[in-house]
């Protein structure tokens, strides 16, 4: 007889199955083509062509993981109707409808309020109803699935597009042998990278040491003061305060050169040498480096991240964040407890 999780693990093993599909559509053996007898390996396909690939993967990526996290709440839905021998609709009724209140009329005029629109409130108020109905019964559709998920140990294993990205000489927050590394591609004047530098601080919080965050600059051509920025930032770096440095960047949000010097001294940096690093380039061909290592992987925005070598891209938020992060982090833990198992038995057959 399957229990809860067999039941949810077949679900999952039946939609993985329906719609992935092999990476480069390459054989078995990972080879995907000969060159004077010389096999070429996806591996080196992917990483001599990454910027070419990447950004298409990703693509792939989101629309498979739209279409699992489709099946897997379909699945939880029947599963739960069944269990409770009640129809999808009653199930509906039973555990959504309820927590949506119909809105009062204060909240119905605040939201007109807050419209732009010619029409009288009296015009537009069926459909304001509407609207905010519509919002309440997501909201709370998306917290009974995922009071479901938790209930039938839910756990996605579809994994990000990956590539390798050289880390040597970047500044690093966290141990190098951390389980999971967050590898950032960031600008000093993108909102979105303002604004996740706080999601990534609290991942920090929450994980220390089993995380990890490299920062690689990737000024975009939109940002004029993004790349003076890099450069300031590095020069803060080599006198041992870059973190700091890029902290007080992305909270102050205040770029121009004179910014840039103001935060040198409130960080009590030796001005003279910040201020000869900084008018005369010394740190353009670090920023460069990093910059146009984004431009071989494919980048087009920021942030772009590498968590664990895995790709994600765009305005996510800390939730996201966290639960790559977990899953990496299960990843891990369950790689080690085969390696525990494989061990006895390799000593036997020595």
């Amino acid at each position: 007889m399957l229990t809860k999780c067999s039941l949810i693990a077949l679900g999952l093993g039946m939609a993985l199955s329906a719609f992935s599909m092999p990476a480069l559509g390459q054989s078995q053996s990972g080879v995907v083509a000969e060159i004077a007898g010389r096999k070429v390996t996806a591996d080196e396909l992917e990483d001599k062509e990454a910027g070419k690939l990447l950004q298409a993967k990703y693509k792939y990526y989101l629309a498979e993981r739209d279409a699992l996290d489709q099946y897997i709440d379909d699945q939880l839905l029947e599963m739960q109707a069944k269990k409770e021998g009640v129809t999808l609709d009653e199930l509906f009724k039973r555990h959504v409808a309820v927590h949506v209140p119909e809105p009062t009329e204060d909240q119905l005029r605040f939201y007109y309020e807050g419209v732009q629109t010619d029409e009288t409130y009296e015009s537009a108020r069926p459909n304001i109803i509407e609207t905010v109905k519509q919002l309440r019964t997501k909201k709370a559709r998306d917290a009974y699935i995922a009071d479901l998920r938790g209930q039938y140990g839910v756990v996605v294993e579809l994994n990000q597009p990956s590539a390798h990205v050289e880390v040597a000489n970047a500044p690093r927050l966290g141990p190098e042998n951390a389980p999971v590394q967050i590898i950032e591609f960031a600008d000093y004047e993108c909102p979105y990278c303002q604004k996740v530098n706080e999601d990534l601080a609290r991942l920090r919080d929450q994980f220390g040491s089993q995380v990890s965050v490299v920062y690689k600059d990737f000024p975009l051509p939109m940002h004029p003061l993004a790349a003076k920025a890099s450069e300031a930032a590095h020069c803060a770096g080599a006198q041992g305060k870059f973190w700091e440095y890029h902290d007080s960047l992305f909270q102050t949000k205040r770029l121009q050169t004179s910014d840039l010097k103001q935060q040198a001294t409130a960080l009590k940096l030796d001005l003279a040498k910040f201020d000869q690093c900084l008018e005369s380039g010394e740190q353009v061909a670090s920023v460069k480096k990093d910059a146009n290592e984004g431009k071989r992987l494919g980048l087009q925005g920021t942030p772009s991240f590498f968590i664990n070598g895995h790709f994600m891209s765009g305005a996510i938020g800390y939730m996201k964040l966290r639960d790559t992060v977990l899953q990496e982090l299960g990843a891990v833990t369950t790689a080690k407890k085969q390696s525990a198992v494989l061990a006895p038995n390799d000593v036997e057959k020595k």
